[in-house]
């Protein structure tokens, strides 16, 4: 399977796909996520072959996995009755490492042809059902059983749609549910509007098309919605303890770069 089968910003999911797969080969991993070293694999089977294939730069993406996979534990564990929504879910296997007990109904997101991977991927399993679809069709959120908690995850997404299209998406959420969580990153302003330059995402056909200074006034769209608190992901402390030396080294010169400590934000709210 080539991931040039994948367009535009679909072909993002593969670098943090590999870096969840690089970080299962360390002796003491972030996430120790054995799915995404089999989907790697499948994906692309000679990943670690090309160049830099095994260089452990993105664990930065492992971490920011990480700290959502802590907040839906935190979550689930006070809701076990939650609907949740994983929004923009790639190839992340995210409900097989939280493994929610059977009270709670989970719902993977994504464009068709990332849908049809996870298929062919990874394994069915109870109360747990894919949606092809675009996140911004919000037809999608009609087939979701309200009443209930929710928790909404959106890593590595709200970057790629529009100021508008995020506002929609989170005030229909609120709207729809009666209580919950929503938990996303997002990039300042600069990162934004300097992201049609950005070599890394230039490669994958992608770029950013919003960004926020201070995420927590994004609380201000609905009189429901509170800004609760931001993870850390560059300078993340498991970052620094589990990553291999030289890849700690350089991200610590990283971080003496102006703006880049921030330069995404894990942030979470809940109403």
């Amino acid at each position: 399977m080539k991931d040039t089968e994948l367009v535009g910003v679909q072909k993002t999911l593969s670098p943090v796909l590999r870096a969840k797969a690089l970080d299962n080969r360390l002796p003491d991993p972030i996430l120790g996520d054995e799915y995404a070293e089999l989907a790697m694999r499948r994906l692309v089977p000679d990943y670690d072959k090309r160049r830099f294939g095994t260089s452990q730069m993105g664990l930065a993406a492992v971490v920011r996995a990480k700290a959502h996979d802590d907040w839906a534990r935190s979550f689930l564990a006070g809701h076990p009755d939650a609907v949740v929504l994983h929004l923009g879910c790639g190839l992340d296997a995210r409900v097989y490492r939280i493994d929610p007990p059977g009270t709670v109904d989970w719902y993977d997101l994504d464009y068709p042809s990332v849908i049809e991977l996870r298929r062919q991927f990874l394994p069915p399993r109870e109360h747990y059902t894919l949606i092809d679809s675009s996140v911004t069709d919000l037809a999608w959120l009609e087939g979701i059983p309200r009443g209930r908690p929710v928790l909404m995850i959106a890593e590595g997404l709200v970057p790629y749609l529009t100021e508008a299209a995020v506002r929609e998406l989170v005030t229909s959420v609120v709207d729809g549910f009666p209580t919950g969580q929503i938990q996303f990153e997002t990039v300042p302003v600069w990162a934004w509007r300097t992201s049609k330059w950005d070599p890394s995402l230039r490669h994958y056909d992608a770029q950013f098309h919003c960004g926020f200074n201070d995420p927590a006034a994004l609380a201000g769209w609905h009189p429901k919605l509170e800004y609760v608190d931001e993870a850390p992901m560059f300078d993340a402390p498991v970052l620094m303890a589990k990553a291999p030396a030289r890849i700690r080294r350089l991200y610590r010169f990283m971080l003496l770069l102006p703006g880049l400590k921030r330069s995404t934000r894990i942030v979470r709210f809940r109403f």
